[in-house]
């Protein structure tokens, strides 16, 4: 069993662990949609046209391939997403030719989450490469939310789809001092810092649109200005132009008696990553902040 009574995936169990199967759902969200990088993106501004945008503003009349795999190699106590654990094995199973073909000629990014997609990484980076090859020259990003835990021949694979297709990846660096990752994930945090570092050399490769987005959940009592502004250090000192996305925290899961984050919480962390010297820096799902936030 996992926390709460919500027992964790083995993932050796899944049943689509195999590079043509995968345990997922799959939605569409017309563009452009709120997703973690929506300040920096392609879909919703005026970055990366013509090659990776289909036009000069946002791009109204197309849509976001939303896919949602039911794995993790975290167990993150305030999982938004934590529904998932139970529905695992009795999700759907689709295989990388169904889901390249739901990918139609109104759909101009593909973006993985989860969950996360790297228990299934295999699956989704055969999907995508089928989804291109149909794409022939049109638009289509590939887009990954992921915790950036996966092995590194498979994050080198992920990062060249994106370069390649103007998409970008997330990744969730949920806190900076591994006693505090160790509390709320359950897993230690330096395969992902590693690999976010390791990943920051290839931003030259494409400055526009960003491929490189980092985020973190101001969750109260445990993630304030003592784990961003380390973190927003780390990130200035690879490159002050990687856009850097706090974002408010819901009570859910094992932290439903948390509170969400206070607009005081969100203005700090803001104004310590903006002092670590970083340009981009954004605050979402500022619903949750109250009224007034700017």
């Amino acid at each position: 069993m996992g926390y709460c009574g919500i027992r964790r995936v083995d993932e050796g169990k899944l049943k689509g662990g195999h590079p043509h199967e995968g345990n997922l759902t799959y939605y569409y969200d017309s563009l452009p949609t709120n997703c973690v990088a929506d300040f920096v993106c392609p879909a919703g501004g005026d970055t990366g046209y013509p090659q990776y945008s289909v036009s000069r503003g946002p791009e109204f009349g197309y849509k976001n391939l939303a896919v949602f795999y039911h794995a993790c190699s975290f167990n993150c106590l305030y999982c938004q997403n934590y529904h998932f654990k139970d529905q695992t094995f009795s999700a759907a199973i689709v295989t990388a030719e169904q889901l390249a073909k739901a990918a139609d000629k109104k759909t101009s990014c593909i973006c993985y989450f989860g969950g996360d997609p790297s228990p299934q990484i295999l699956h989704a980076l055969k999907a995508s490469t089928l989804a291109r090859g149909k794409a022939e020259n049109r638009v289509l990003r590939i887009c990954w939310e992921t915790n950036g835990a996966t092995e590194r021949p498979l994050l080198k694979k992920m990062a060249q789809l994106s370069l390649d297709s103007g998409g970008c990846i997330k990744f969730d660096l949920k806190a900076w001092h591994d006693g505090i990752h160790y509390a709320l994930c359950g897993v230690s945090n330096q395969n992902t810092l590693l690999n976010f570092r390791w990943l920051s050399r290839l931003i030259s490769e494409r400055p526009d649109p960003p491929f490189l987005v980092a985020s973190t959940l101001l969750v109260p009592g445990y993630v304030d200005v003592e784990e961003v502004t380390p973190i927003a250090h780390f990130l200035a000192d690879l490159n002050p132009a990687i856009p850097y996305r706090m974002l408010a925290f819901h009570p859910e899961f094992c932290l439903k008696d948390l509170p969400s984050t206070a607009k005081s919480h969100a203005l700090r962390c803001r104004e310590a990553a903006e002092k670590a010297g970083l340009k981009r820096v954004s605050v979402g799902n500022v619903h949750l902040l109250g009224h007034g936030y700017r």
